[in-house]
């Protein structure tokens, strides 16, 4: 463990900067017109209409926070670090009813404190989701925002039930054996996270569908990792709750 956590830490550094260029760095170059090549591909779903032009370039809303260097980061690690042949020239940015979807074991989606779906979305999504998809939600937190993501998954999955989830759960010990998963405290807030899953027929024996990290932004820390805004301690666990994230899509 002590040789990933080395590794990580020199793979954060290399993209250090001044502070006072931090926040206005652009990022390095990304595709977004990748087409699927059998390759593991980062997925981050949009949803909702578009708000604008960004600051970084792109679109402006919030299904696209912390685009795209969360994805490059975590792309970059999970290559250095595991045998998964992972595209780290771009990612893919598929509606929840894109045919293409089928084709990833997985997908990201930001701020679902704040989703809205339709019905064809929700029928698409859920066929994902039984066939085989892994979803992690990202970047929400508050009762509000919660119950908002509750109704449009109860939607998408309506015998769906949320189970809270524990360090004894595999999806915590699949590469990296994170010890302690409140520790990965928000960024921002410091609040505790808590974890939530829906199992594959309600049983927590199977298949894990859907994982939420709710009152947490783990991605804010792959974004600004080895830039001097958060500490190498916490994006380097930031880091293994998302390989670990990877790892299980992959593999279950």
């Amino acid at each position: 463990m002590g040789r990933w956590l080395r590794l990580l830490m020199v793979i954060l550094s290399a993209g250090a900067m001044p502070a006072d260029a931090q926040r206005d760095a652009p990022a390095l170059p990304h595709r977004t017109d990748l087409t699927y090549d059998g390759r593991f591909t980062f997925v981050r779903l949009r949803w909702g209409s578009d708000g604008g032009f960004g600051r970084r370039g792109g679109w402006s809303s919030a299904w696209n926070h912390d685009y795209p260097r969360a994805e490059q980061n975590l792309s970059l690690i999970l290559k250095e670090i595991t045998a998964v042949d992972i595209r780290t020239e771009g990612s893919r940015i598929l509606t929840l009813d894109d045919p293409e979807l089928f084709k990833y074991p997985m997908a990201f989606m930001w701020e679902p404190g704040f989703w809205a779906l339709t019905d064809g979305e929700a029928e698409s999504f859920r066929a994902y989701l039984l066939k085989g998809g892994f979803a992690v939600f990202e970047d929400f937190d508050g009762a509000q925002q919660w119950a908002n993501f509750e109704a449009q998954m109860r939607r998408v999955l309506p015998d769906g039930r949320f189970v809270k989830l524990d360090n004894a759960h595999g999806i915590f010990d699949v590469f990296f054996q994170i010890r302690n998963i409140d520790a990965i405290v928000h960024p921002m807030s410091h609040i505790r996270p808590s974890y939530y899953g829906i199992f594959e027929g309600n049983d927590p024996s199977r298949r894990l569908m859907v994982m939420a990290n709710f009152d947490n932004d783990v991605p804010e820390y792959w974004e600004w990792s080895g830039q001097g805004i958060f500490p190498f301690d916490a994006s380097n666990e930031a880091y293994k709750l998302g390989v670990n994230y990877m790892i299980y899509g992959l593999t279950h």
